[in-house]
């Protein structure tokens, strides 16, 4: 599976990047790929290409804040998380994910 998404907290510091490291080690580790672009009080960083939006398999915001950009995704699967859920149980929420865009596909 091909993940891209967005991390961004209310401070924009520690919660960002927090998710964003357990978001992209918990694709690792299920055998998936991950790339989360950052917003936060220094501005966005590892930004996603239009390129990598069009071949994700989903859109990951793990968010608490609005971001900027969310047109980009349109006609993706996008899924909505606080930042606590992709810190707390990355591995978890990847597998409901998985699960349901199987469930679909179907």
């Amino acid at each position: 599976m091909k993940i891209v998404g967005v991390a961004a907290c209310t401070a924009g510091i520690a919660h960002t990047y927090m998710a964003k490291e357990k978001l992209v080690s918990a694709a690792k580790r299920l055998g998936h790929t991950a790339k989360i672009e950052t917003q936060g009080t220094i501005g966005t960083e590892d930004s996603l290409t239009p390129e990598e939006i069009a071949e994700a398999d989903v859109v990951i915001l793990a968010v608490d804040v609005k971001v900027n950009g969310e047109n980009r995704f349109k006609g993706k699967t996008v899924i909505r998380v606080g930042t606590a859920a992709a810190i707390k149980n990355p591995v978890e929420l990847l597998v409901k994910i998985e699960k349901a865009l199987n469930a679909n596909e179907d």
